[in-house]
């Protein structure tokens, strides 16, 4: 016998992506930040004939449009949370715009290393002063976003609110940025022009002051292979959920071992995929004795409050 337990119909599929995350009022901060600094440096450069506020500033512009897919993708998210169109909710919204943002900071990363041969070859003269003075409002900016994007200084729920994803109010780890695509993604892209605007001062001050000219290109090829490590770790991420790849061996492992406690129930088909950042939808299928209802074999999972869809399909053992 083969028995079909069915979903309710009122099952909820927004699975909490209707909530404003943490991260989108972090990533609004920072793209505000970067917007103001961008018109500051393109209107300096402007009025005062500085060729180098005025590419650092274009460099901000570029910058913040990326941001602003981050900023895109959450807002979508929360506003389509409930459209039936989306099987299991637009969870996976957050991981499209980190894949694209990963993209983005890889062409980022070529256009880096070919500028930095380019200027091997064809060496250019450096206005030094100007260059550092340019570099360390970059990075002095992004430091100060660096911090809002953490998390530091600022509370990560709305009053009265809790996110299970997030349960203190504390500064985030890294782990609970890399859980968000979205958020890491917009991090990455701040930490890529904070590296960048490091190396270059280091590599500026070199050439200023002990004639290593050479060092300012070289720093650049150092700076996008760098990103482009990071950009690869997020397509890799993202990539598991935009292609249904199974979950981790730890919940599936743990799955199984809370169906088949202390019973002669067996999973005999088991399939688990993110539906969303640390979101997983489960297709479980259970051979027993003795066939249960949903609602047994439910609880045996209500510690895994990272599965929020199951469908189970439970068949009897066939008589002696």
């Amino acid at each position: 016998m083969n028995t079909e337990i069915p979903e309710q119909l009122t099952h909820d599929h927004t699975f909490g992506q209707d909530l404003q995350k943490p991260g989108e009022r972090l990533t609004l901060m920072v793209i505000v930040i970067t917007a103001l600094t961008m018109i500051l440096e393109i209107g300096a450069g402007l009025a005062f004939g500085s060729m180098a506020l005025l590419a650092d500033g274009l460099h901000m512009g570029s910058h913040a449009m990326a941001l602003g897919i981050a900023a895109l993708a959450y807002a979508y998210t929360r506003r389509h949370a409930a459209d039936q169109r989306f099987s299991f909710g637009t969870g996976k919204v957050n991981s499209l715009a980190g894949f694209a943002s990963a993209v983005l900071l890889i062409v980022f990363a070529l256009v880096m290393t070919g500028e930095s041969i380019n200027r091997l070859i064809n060496p250019v003269f450096i206005v030094f002063d100007q260059a550092i003075l340019v570099a360390v409002i970059g990075l002095a900016v992004n430091g100060v976003s660096l911090l809002i994007l953490s998390g530091k200084g600022h509370e990560h729920h709305p009053k009265g609110e809790k996110d299970h994803h997030h349960p203190d109010n504390g500064p985030l780890s890294r782990q609970d940025l890399k859980k968000d695509h979205n958020l890491w993604s917009a991090y990455l892209h701040v930490a890529a022009d904070a590296l960048t605007s490091f190396l270059a001062i280091f590599a500026l001050l070199a050439g200023k002051y002990l004639e290593l000219n050479w060092l300012d290109p070289i720093m650049g090829v150092v700076g996008a292979v760098l990103v482009s490590h990071w950009s690869v770790g997020l397509i890799r991420s993202t990539s598991r959920i935009l292609l249904d790849m199974r979950a981790p061996a730890e919940i599936r492992e743990g799955i199984v071992r809370a169906v088949e406690k202390n019973s002669k129930d067996r999973v005999i088909d088991l399939h688990v995929w993110a539906v969303g950042p640390e979101i997983y939808a489960a297709e479980i299928a259970v051979l027993t004795p003795k066939p249960r209802d949903q609602r047994y074999y439910q609880a045996l999972l209500d510690h895994e409050n990272r599965l929020a869809h199951v469908t189970w399909s439970v068949q009897a053992l066939p008589s002696a």
